[in-house]
């Protein structure tokens, strides 16, 4: 449902803004945007810069690539917020900017997504601490949680509509920022990186993500995916978490563009628009209803993704084989099926 700001006049801009949840009662798909530190780099960030910085120094290019991605047909944008918390930010001692930094991504997102003549959701980016939880490392959960909230408080009060966890690998820091969420009152959705052998760093497997947010007192409105090792590999991990976790949730699906491939010092991704375009059809065949690009993914990659998607129809689900030869080689081999929704479990319960 659009909510209209102020009444319709000339000169004045009516907002279609909507929330995720009403976006996904209406849309069978929805769209999201592409990579942020990759097109950063191509637009002047510096290596070790921490493109939050940007928020303040340079928010007409953050804008700009929020831009890029609407108008490429991103139906979903997420904020510069990926490390925006005082535990990454500590390095370059900016820990009490987490707020701040944070409230005004959103207000950058959220003036983009408002001037647009059809619903975009702003989706809070909230990536990883970078810390271990203990006994592995120091980070307690009451601490986890307070910086994640102080994070989500800035997302929320400019004006982000959901907050986005992601790029997330152990069942303790999912569930901290999750709660986090709860506690400020925003809606949330998480994704995982299976990059590790076809599981997350700290040993998730795909079939076992449902199983994270049990016991929370508020669900997330999608779960799924993101990053990893590339297109074909995350395809394998969708495919394994809707077969597991069952056709019921919202699955994302947000894979890097191909595989990252080192051309001297550079890092370049593998994957054409024609595979990304590719790679947005199989996705909706293999359960996904949120779809978009993770590292190395351009406006032009999206832009194709958005074609496909407009024009994709009811395929059956894909075998390893015809994603392997759609897409490219995996990198891991295929998950197993089963086990992982044991071992999720009895992690979280040994804590």
């Amino acid at each position: 449902m659009a909510v209209v700001d102020r009444p319709p006049a000339e000169g004045y801009m009516i907002s279609m803004r909507t929330s995720l949840a009403e976006l996904l009662q209406t849309r069978r798909v929805l769209l999201a945007d592409g990579a942020t530190g990759t097109n950063y780099f191509e637009n002047g960030l510096g290596p070790g810069e921490p493109p939050e910085f940007w928020n303040i120094d340079h928010p007409d290019r953050v804008k700009a690539l929020h831009q890029a991605f609407v108008d490429a047909g991103s139906d979903i944008i997420l904020t510069n917020t990926f490390g925006c918390n005082a535990h990454r930010l500590k390095l370059h001692k900016a820990q009490d900017q987490a707020f701040d930094l944070a409230k005004r991504a959103a207000e950058l997102a959220r003036d983009v997504a408002d001037a647009c003549d059809r619903p975009v959701v702003v989706a809070g980016s909230v990536g990883p601490t970078g810390e271990l939880f203990e006994p592995l490392g120091a980070l307690t959960e009451a601490a986890a949680i307070a910086s994640f909230r102080t994070e989500i408080e800035g997302l929320k009060a400019g004006g982000a509509d959901v907050v986005w966890i992601e790029t997330m690998s152990s069942v303790e820091e999912v569930r901290a920022a999750a709660n986090a969420a709860i506690e400020v009152g925003m809606p949330y959705t998480a994704t995982l990186s299976f990059d590790t052998a076809g599981r997350t760093m700290m040993g998730i497997m795909p079939d076992a993500i449902a199983s994270v947010f049990e016991g929370l007192a508020v669900a997330p409105l999608a779960m799924g995916a993101n990053c990893g090792v590339g297109a074909s590999d995350i395809l394998v991990t969708l495919l394994s978490m809707s077969d597991s976790c069952g056709p019921d949730n919202v699955y994302i699906s947000k894979g890097n563009c191909g595989v990252p491939q080192f051309h001297g010092t550079e890092i370049v991704y593998s994957g054409t628009t024609e595979v990304m375009a590719s790679y947005a059809g199989l996705a909706v065949a293999s359960g996904a209803r949120i779809i978009g690009g993770c590292c190395g993914t351009s406006p032009a990659h999206i832009a194709a993704m958005r074609q496909a998607l407009d024009e994709v129809g009811d395929e059956p689900r894909p075998t390893i084989e015809q994603i392997v030869a759609e897409i490219g080689p995996l990198t891991n081999a295929p998950p197993s099926a089963g086990g992982g929704r044991e071992r999720t479990r009895s992690r979280r319960q040994a804590d």
